[in-house]
């Protein structure tokens, strides 16, 4: 027993371009409809500070983890590159400051200094 409407002749099943079907006979379909369509689809990429709130939503917590995250995420990235820069800085600061030690105390020493650092050396090598 059949239980599909009859169709008219001539008539078959059309796709259309929004994805449903209808019952209609191909040469009376307006143009637009009539071949194939090409279908310009842009995929953007999500920015990298989205990515943990993404992973977070799929992984079903709340709306309260995802607001820390936009809120803390770029916090501890700032935080962290101002400790860098601090450590950056001293490192300068404790390498010219050493320098300065070295020159001063190599312009400034005298030949009794030489003779002591050597006899310094000779009593340690002797133990």
């Amino acid at each position: 027993m059949n239980h599909l409407p009859e169709l008219p002749a001539h008539t078959s099943v059309v796709r259309l371009p929004d994805g449903t079907h209808v019952y209609a006979d191909p040469a009376t379909l307006p143009a637009a409809y009539a071949g194939p369509h090409v279908v310009h689809q842009h995929i953007h990429q999500a920015p990298p500070d989205r990515t943990v709130q993404r992973i977070a939503l799929g992984s079903g917590v709340g709306a309260g983890a995802v607001a820390a995250g936009v809120y803390f995420g770029p916090l501890l990235i700032a935080a962290l590159t101002a400790i860098a820069a601090n450590i950056a800085f001293l490192a300068v600061l404790a390498l010219v400051l050493g320098w300065c030690v070295h020159t001063v105390v190599k312009s400034v020493g005298s030949p009794s200094g030489t003779q002591a650092v050597k006899n310094v050396r000779k009593a340690r090598r002797r133990r």
